[in-house]
């Protein structure tokens, strides 16, 4: 190998693929047959984003050298950047008749395979049953767990395993798998991501689980700041407390709404005096308890993230910007429970909340970056 070439190999290693691509360029100018600067220069370009110029490279180097596992592989991963699923799977096959024992040719067919169901490619084949998604499924699961047991210390393989098997629902497999990826590589923020959906599944049953998931998130969005998917689920986290407060609000409301209804019955004296104190007592309790909750549900180290990404969300400030017009006309109620217009207004403000609330929802899986 040339000093350019181990120079590019280098640069790649540390994520420089643009001067990488250069100097196999430069190398490829005297040597353009040489497969190994070929798929070097194709592994560039696709990391850079551009799989259409990394394909011609990489099917000269399979020209020059067909029994190139290396190729193959790299083949695979580029035809998969392009969506030709049928062409990258018959890549990665190859690549695992060729190289049996080595982990990465299982790994490549298994990200195909999962790739292709998960987009739908499978769908728009003349078979659409489920049973054959299901085997698609299947045989990525099989791809991952024999990729991991060639290499039990490389994490990627073990989140494939966790990807896939979450893919299926087995969510006890997952979670194995995703814990065995973060203890060999912490900063992975996909499986800090992924196992933080699984936490956040149970967040309403398991004690902690809604606070373990928030955390993955913004580790995953600290370790990845162009990780968009950790972000989102933040957002769906914050948006979904906010939209909860609303069945508190509606507890004021109605507490509100009948105390005001006794007192324009003509209650008088320690009569009145007991309707108010009854009234604040669940508007200050029902909040009250509501915000206690919250405190404990949090930990205080996660508080200041979950309100920075609130701040910029506009579905949670929508949504708190309802729930805050509930609780200004339940607070006002009890000063103005006279005014039948006034108490009018408990309905079309709950009803705007339910309204802030359904818009949010699908704002939100509108915007939901594509995994």
């Amino acid at each position: 190998m040339s000093r350019a070439l181990q120079q590019a190999d280098a640069l790649f290693d540390l994520g420089r693929y643009a001067q990488a691509a250069a100097l196999a360029a430069r190398h490829l100018a005297g040597d353009p047959d040489d497969a190994t600067a070929l798929v070097l220069l194709a592994r560039c370009r696709h990391r850079l984003g551009d799989a259409q110029q990394a394909l011609p490279a990489v099917e000269q180097a399979l020209h020059v050298a067909p029994e190139s596992v290396t190729a193959w592989l790299t083949h695979a991963h580029v035809l998969l950047a392009l969506k030709r699923y049928e062409q990258a799977e018959g890549s990665a096959r190859r690549a695992v008749e060729l190289a049996p024992q080595h982990w990465g040719s299982h790994y490549t067919l298994g990200t195909v395979l999962d790739g292709a169901v998960e987009d739908g490619a499978v769908r728009h084949r003349a078979f659409r049953r489920r049973a054959v998604l299901a085997k698609h499924r299947r045989a990525a699961h099989e791809s991952a767990r024999t990729a991991a047991a060639l290499a039990p210390e490389e994490s990627d393989a073990h989140f494939l395993v966790g990807l896939t098997a979450h893919r299926t629902g087995n969510h006890r497999v997952a979670r194995h798998a995703y814990e065995t990826a973060l203890r060999l590589d912490p900063d992975s923020s996909a499986a800090h991501n992924n196992l933080s959906l699984l936490h956040l599944r149970h967040g309403w049953f398991r004690r902690g689980s809604w606070a373990r998931a928030a955390e993955g998130f913004v580790q995953a969005a600290a370790l990845d700041l162009n990780d968009r998917q950790a972000r989102h689920n933040l957002e769906i986290m914050a948006w979904g407390t906010v939209v909860g407060s609303r069945w508190v609000a509606l507890a004021g409301m109605i507490a509100v709404a009948v105390g005001s209804a006794h007192l324009r019955a003509g209650a008088s004296g320690s009569d009145a005096l007991v309707t108010y104190l009854v009234c604040a007592a669940v508007l200050v309790g029902s909040w009250g308890g509501w915000l206690l909750w919250q405190a404990r549900r949090v930990p205080p180290h996660l508080r200041r993230p979950l309100l920075l990404v609130s701040r910029g969300c506009r579905q949670v400030l929508g949504m708190a910007f309802a729930i805050a017009l509930l609780i200004v006309h339940s607070s006002l109620a009890l000063v103005l429970w006279h005014s039948a217009l006034f108490g009018a207004l408990a309905i079309p403000l709950f009803f705007f909340a339910l309204v802030m609330s359904v818009a949010g929802r699908t704002a939100l899986r509108q915007r939901a970056p594509k995994p």
